[in-house]
């Protein structure tokens, strides 16, 4: 049985009224999708922007209702409309990282109470303070910061603040939704390997949404390619990179922009 179990998940939105005449429309944003994904397993998933990415996660996670399907993760169905408390187990399990470091920091607290929040909301015992030490060290951040505020970290600080608290409670699953798009290259990389060792140390299960070929290609070993809302194309990172089998994944990867040699030297 696959850690994530996606049957016929589907998701439409009501299109507005120009005008009270104007028949009742829907846009559909997922179109019914099968999706396993099995524990331990780092899937990327890509596409271009409208081709239904971030509804499939929010649909996996329970934040938003679908249409039609349903999800199970570990065996237990994922009921959107359930209360905030019985959907404990599911926030227990899940660790989320968004886009926009700085957006995603309450400014009012400190890093260590937004690292510990999980702690707190999730009703977890032990030692909260020796915990968010622990996480802020394993991000590579000193523990002394705990104290400091968002406006006081670098834009590479405050995302490492972000994955500290998206992995404090232990979660089993780590999902990322654009968390590197936002960071200039070198703090990407440095991010990247933030997360590599966060993979191999905590036996996570990956599930990353990233315009950055490059960013997949190095964290994810397997690929589900996007557009309109379907899944087009789901292989091995390799496979699916070096011989797409799609024509709609073969145009977005000969869209990637390419520096040609000798540029790298031509004056800025």
């Amino acid at each position: 049985m696959s850690l994530i179990e996606a049957r016929g998940l589907g998701r439409d939105f009501p299109v507005p009224r120009r005008t009270m005449f104007e028949r009742a429309r829907t846009q559909t944003a997922l179109q019914p999708t099968d999706l396993d994904i099995d524990a331990g397993e780092s899937i990327g998933i890509i596409g271009e922007s409208g081709s239904g990415k971030s509804t499939l996660i929010r649909l996996l996670l329970g934040l938003d209702r679908p249409t039609s399907g349903s999800v199970r993760i570990d065996g237990r169905d994922v009921d959107p409309t359930a209360s905030a408390r019985s959907l404990h187990w599911l926030r227990r399990a899940t660790g989320l990282v968004f886009q926009d470091p700085y957006a995603s920091l309450d400014p009012r607290m400190s890093a260590g109470q937004i690292i510990a929040e999980p702690l707190r909301a999730l009703g977890i015992d032990g030692d909260r303070r020796a915990r968010v030490r622990e996480v802020l060290a394993q991000v590579g951040l000193d523990p002394e910061m705990a104290d400091r505020y968002p406006h006081e970290f670098s834009g590479g600080q405050r995302q490492r603040v972000a994955i500290a608290r998206a992995i404090v409670h232990r979660p089993r699953i780590l999902v990322g939704d654009e968390p590197l798009s936002a960071l200039d290259v070198t703090v990407r990389a440095q991010i990247l390997g933030v997360l590599t060792d966060l993979l191999e140390t905590e036996d996570l299960t990956l599930v990353l949404v990233s315009h950055d070929i490059g960013v997949v290609q190095n964290l994810c070993d397997t690929v589900a390619v996007m557009k309109d809302g379907a899944i087009v194309e789901r292989g091995s990172t390799k496979d699916v990179l070096l011989r797409p089998q799609q024509d709609y994944t073969r145009r977005l990867l000969a869209a990637i922009p390419v520096i040609p040699a000798g540029d790298a030297d031509a004056p800025a």
